[in-house]
């Protein structure tokens, strides 16, 4: 497997982002290594709060709300998926499945021995995030589903889900930082949007980036179809808490809630908020306020 590493000067002086990297390396699943990075901030002896971002973002999606779960005295962590941010990047677009995604976070997510987790999820932290959820439960205390979605190909994706997806992969440059600021409804600064332009210094670093929107699973017998059927299934039996905060903005995820409010056991009862003035990357648009909604979730239960 040929991997790219951004090089570090691409994250030097990023606006409000003063975490600390850190690394560890998960198998590539071909005999190799991959380096993983991932943010590592507040108290180690405390349940963990795992941030997890989706495309085409990073743990840099997160920095508004760490400072609120800290100063409430929870251990956060922020991984870096495979191909994005700090993290390592395969460069052809066929070493990235959605399975290698799951294997790569789940090795993670065992080396670092993460226990009574509250899970945060958005967009393909959620397709990921869920399929961990349900293969090591033992090690979850509570979800917080947003913008996100967890499908079988059973259901189609929906026109504005199209929309995207066929830009993804016909636009000739792939600008993520652009991406990002038109998923939100406060729009990004220059500095910001440079922020997310920084792991990928050329297009040759983007091969996850492209990938991502042909890998969700679109059609009955995608590969990741059974396996996210038989996720369902897990899902459908825990108990633990289930937080659905979505943005009232996400024209992808529009209504998306409604099956984790309906499916999950845990979700019955609990103070589920759609909030306004929220884009699909509601980390940007309403971080603090979000990660207060959390926090209050997390002490309820």
């Amino acid at each position: 497997m040929r991997v790219l590493r951004t090089p570090d000067a691409r994250f030097d002086g990023l606006t409000d982002f003063p975490y600390r990297p850190n690394y560890l390396g998960v198998d590539d699943t071909s005999g190799g290594a991959l380096r993983l990075h991932y943010l590592d901030e507040g108290p180690a002896a405390t349940n963990t709060i795992l941030c997890m971002h989706g495309e085409p973002t990073w743990s840099y999606l997160y920095r508004h709300m760490i400072p609120v779960f800290v100063k409430a005295g929870h251990r956060v962590v922020a991984p870096d998926l495979v191909g994005f941010g700090r993290s390592d990047k395969p460069v052809e677009r066929s070493d990235y499945t959605y399975q290698h995604h799951v294997d790569w976070m789940a090795d993670a997510l065992e080396q670092l021995d993460l226990q009574d987790i509250t899970l945060v999820c958005q967009d393909w932290g959620g397709l990921i995030g869920l399929r961990l959820l349900a293969a090591m439960p033992h090690r979850f205390a509570r979800l917080v589903v947003a913008n996100t979605a967890l499908p079988t190909g059973d259901q189609p994706m929906g026109r504005a889900f199209e929309s995207w997806r066929s830009y993804s992969q016909e636009t000739q440059e792939f600008r993520a930082g652009r991406i990002v600021s038109g998923g939100t409804v406060s729009k990004l600064s220059e500095a910001e949007i440079t922020a997310y332009d920084a792991p990928f210094p050329d297009a040759s670093y983007q091969a996850g980036a492209r990938e991502f929107p042909m890998l969700v699973p679109d059609r009955p017998d995608d590969p990741a179809s059974e396996p996210n059927r038989a996720a369902w299934q897990v899902l459908r039996r825990l108990q633990l808490p289930v937080l659905t905060a979505f943005g009232a903005e996400d024209k992808v995820m529009a209504g998306g809630e409604i099956a984790f409010q309906r499916e999950m056991p845990g979700a019955a009862g609990q103070p589920h908020v759609i909030l306004e003035r929220a884009g699909h990357f509601l980390q940007e648009d309403v971080g603090p306020e979000l990660a207060a909604i959390i926090n209050q979730f997390i002490a309820a239960n």
